[in-house]
């Protein structure tokens, strides 16, 4: 099968977020400038680069009563930081309460039944009990072609490790399961890991 994205793929259900899988999740928390806080999940998020380091996530849609864009990106144009929490397999409902289009005065954190907690670096909350945290301060926000597509990248100015997660020196991923997002409603956990030296190792 091939298929010209503007001519449409014929299928019942759109296949590219199907085909670029698993995506890890930033669970996005920012802060507006009244001090509301907001919480949301990503699945277009990584890691960019180890010195300084630095993530990114985009933003693919935009809310009523947003300019064009969503909370998530309204709060950090205004505060310039943000806070990526890694969701574990626990929090999934939660997470997934959270992606919810609620009203910009709303408290994610509250809705989901998370608890906020000051982050050290940037005025920002993150979900205490989260496996890690990235503190983030905003370094550019870049527009791509189409009606609300921006990505935001952001320097970790503080990372918070859970010490339930910390084994025998490693961060070990299989003790909180982090989720990865496939396609259509469709999530796949980490659950074991194996290893592969690099040639030149």
């Amino acid at each position: 099968m091939f298929y010209r994205p503007e001519d449409g793929h014929g299928l019942p259900h759109n296949p590219f977020n199907a085909i670029i899988t698993p995506r890890p999740i930033g669970w996005i928390s920012s802060r507006d400038a009244n001090g509301v806080n907001n919480l949301a999940p990503y699945s277009f998020f990584n890691g960019v680069a180890y010195t300084p380091p630095q993530v990114m996530f985009a933003s693919t849609g935009m809310k009523h009563d947003q300019n064009g864009t969503k909370d998530s990106l309204a709060n950090i144009e205004a505060t310039g930081v943000f806070c990526v929490n890694i969701v574990g397999y626990m929090h999934r409902d939660a997470m997934n309460a959270s992606s919810a289009g609620l009203d910009k005065h709303i408290d994610e954190f509250e809705h989901a039944g998370l608890t906020p907690k000051e982050c050290e670096t940037v005025p920002c909350a993150r979900i205490d009990g989260a496996p890690a945290a990235l503190e983030c301060k905003l370094t550019q926000i870049v527009t791509l072609p189409g009606a609300a597509n921006r990505v935001v990248f952001g320097e970790v100015t503080g990372v918070h490790l859970h010490d339930d997660h910390i084994r025998n020196g490693k961060f070990d991923v299989t003790s909180f399961q982090p989720l990865a997002r496939l396609g259509y409603r469709d999530y796949a956990v980490v659950t074991e890991l194996f290893s592969l030296n690099r040639p030149d190792d």
